[in-house]
């Protein structure tokens, strides 16, 4: 049969899908995504996945995709983050009989998709890479590509981006309202202005990702956007049961998490980390469970650990007073789900009891309280790296010496063609379109071979395709000259 697109494929393989759980690294497993279905989630991600790693490792594949099949996981979507689009192809024809769709991640700003260097990171930089592994994966699988984008400030930028995205084969639009910048206690607010002109503009379905936090959030994104579905990341760990519109006991959910994990295991640390979400309003008040929760190596401590935060929070709720209410501003008493609001930098600095500075980051301690050693002025983790090497020193002037970069001053890579480190090497080999083997920058190599495949494709396609391939060119030009300005 012919690969369903855009509308049909939205409406019958993902069936009309409006609620959806994101792709998320090592938390969007198949337990977790399993309770979500069963609080109202009507489409699920895989975590995102390594393409490269994802070809050459048989037992990454089991873990991640090849693992017990489970008819009540579907419709599903397996996410890639890749910097060739080769390998990426190569991987997806790997995993497509194992789901309904391949989505190409092109909006993460975590520290693995900055090692990538195929993302939100540098999305001006490698836009022609990007349209060029969304055609091919387009001709060569047998499910539907899709993608998932960041916006740019200037929305008539992101736009055009969708448009280029589209015109090479998306199927289905996935648009994070927030810039590559906004992250962690930057994350601000997401533009929903952004995605309703994306949404506008193409002819391909469109979820929103951003400002998620409730049902009656999801309903407000759908009615001023007019998108097709919503995507929820940090709203749905806090609170499987968001897509319900109910705000469950936090034990409940835990307790029925953990069966599924019996049933379908998965890395401890997966699971402990999604007990830290559920759990982080009431791990704030008893914080001797939170390190008992940090420590424990085995699933039964796990369960444990759990038993004893519910048994401690219905003894709370036996003794509450009538008419009390939630401390700490919460809208629930903590031992009920309910969503996170992450404290910008300028309540982060008034918690650490700073002033801040202009730009409402936190300031660094001097040197001079580290360099004698002592443990209550330094920080956690170098407190925790005391513990395990007590003869470690923190003296800076213990270091080893390295060159430095002929640009910045930081060390400079031993094998860099430029003598320089890598942040400067990846700008200065960007700039000049060059290749460091030695940090492992092709942007030349790329380059020529995207030039290469597209060039060949120009002597066998037909007028029309060839016509659309002049027009993304045309397209990436324009982006990239706005990026680089």
């Amino acid at each position: 049969m012919p690969k369903l697109r855009g509308e049909a494929f939205w409406r019958e393989t993902l069936r009309s899908a409006h609620y959806v759980v994101a792709p998320m690294v090592d938390q969007s497993e198949l337990a977790w995504r399993l309770l979500s279905r069963r609080h109202g989630a009507q489409l699920c991600y895989t975590p995102m996945l390594h393409a490269q790693v994802f070809l050459r490792d048989a037992n990454y594949r089991r873990e991640n995709l090849y693992g017990e099949a489970c008819a009540e996981d579907r419709p599903l979507i397996v996410q890639f983050c890749a910097n060739d689009p080769e390998v990426f192809v190569q991987a997806a024809l790997l995993a497509q009989d194992y789901c309904d769709a391949i989505d190409l991640n092109l909006g993460c700003p975590q520290m693995i998709a900055k090692r990538d260097t195929f993302h939100s990171i540098v999305q001006p930089t490698y836009l022609s890479f990007q349209s060029f592994s969304v055609l091919l994966a387009n001709e060569k699988l047998s499910v539907p590509i899709t993608c998932k984008i960041r916006v740019f400030p200037d929305i008539d930028k992101t736009v055009k981006y969708a448009h280029m995205l589209e015109k090479a084969g998306c199927q289905l639009l996935t648009v994070h309202g927030r810039t590559k910048e906004q992250k962690g206690p930057l994350a601000g607010v997401a533009s929903w202005e952004h995605i309703q002109a994306v949404r506008k503009a193409v002819n391909i379905p469109v979820f929103a990702n951003g400002n998620i936090q409730c049902l009656s959030d999801v309903e407000e994104c759908i009615r001023k956007t007019g998108v097709h579905g919503v995507m929820s990341a940090e709203g749905n760990l806090h609170n499987p049961a968001l897509f319900e519109g109910r705000n469950p006991l936090v034990w409940e959910m835990a307790e029925e998490y953990l069966e599924i994990v019996r049933k379908y295991p998965c890395p401890l640390s997966y699971v402990r980390a999604h007990l830290f979400k559920l759990w982080h309003h009431t791990l704030q008040v008893y914080q001797q469970l939170r390190e008992e929760l940090a420590k424990v190596k085995t699933l039964e401590g796990i369960i444990d650990v759990n038993r004893e935060l519910k048994l401690r929070c219905q003894e709370e709720i036996a003794n509450q007073k009538e008419g009390e209410k939630p401390k700490e501003g919460l809208p629930f008493f903590h031992w009920i789900c309910q969503p996170y609001i992450r404290p910008g930098p300028k309540e982060r600095c008034r918690e650490n009891g700073d002033s801040g500075t202009e730009k409402g980051a936190r300031g660094k301690r001097a040197l001079e309280e580290e360099e004698d050693g002592n443990s209550e002025l330094l920080s956690k983790n170098k407190q925790k790296k005391k513990l395990r090497n007590p003869n470690k020193s923190f003296d800076p002037s213990l270091k080893p010496k390295y060159a430095k970069c002929d640009q910045c001053g930081n060390p400079k890579g031993n094998k860099c063609v430029f003598n320089m480190c890598r942040g400067c090497c990846k700008k200065r080999a960007f700039r000049e379109v060059a290749d460091c083997p030695g940090h492992g920058l092709l942007f030349k190599t790329k380059y020529e071979k995207s030039l290469s495949w597209q060039h060949s494709q120009r002597g066998i396609q037909t007028p029309e395709i060839s016509q659309r391939g002049d027009a993304e060119l045309g397209e990436t030009a324009v982006l990239k000259e706005a990026g680089d300005s």
